[in-house]
């Protein structure tokens, strides 16, 4: 018992060398943190800003709920979707998910 008590202080006695491999293995894990998880999330979210501030008349598009139409009007903050001939949606324009290409949507 006596040995471990012992090599437990001779090693906080040298803690000078400990607390600055801690200080770079903090520093490499937030750098790795960053580029795995932030960096990727901020490229998507502004991705998805130019998306929708891009949202014209005649675009068809998916939303997040799964429905497909055309863009039939814009505002500042809704567009409204024409998913058939006599059925239109307002929605947010932030849960429009993707532009789709032309011609996705069958005009029935």
């Amino acid at each position: 018992m006596d040995f471990f008590i012992q090599s437990a202080y001779a090693q906080g006695a040298s803690g000078q060398g400990d607390s600055t491999s801690f200080i770079i293995m903090m520093v490499l894990m937030f750098a790795a943190f960053y580029f795995l998880l932030i960096r990727p999330q901020q490229k998507k979210q502004k991705a998805h800003t130019e998306l929708v501030a891009g949202l014209q008349v005649g675009d068809e598009v998916l939303t997040a709920g799964g429905i497909l139409g055309k863009i039939s009007g814009v505002s500042e903050h809704y567009a409204v979707v024409k998913i058939s001939d006599n059925t239109e949606i307002k929605v947010q324009k932030s849960s429009i998910s993707m532009v789709v290409p032309k011609g996705t949507v069958d005009e029935a």
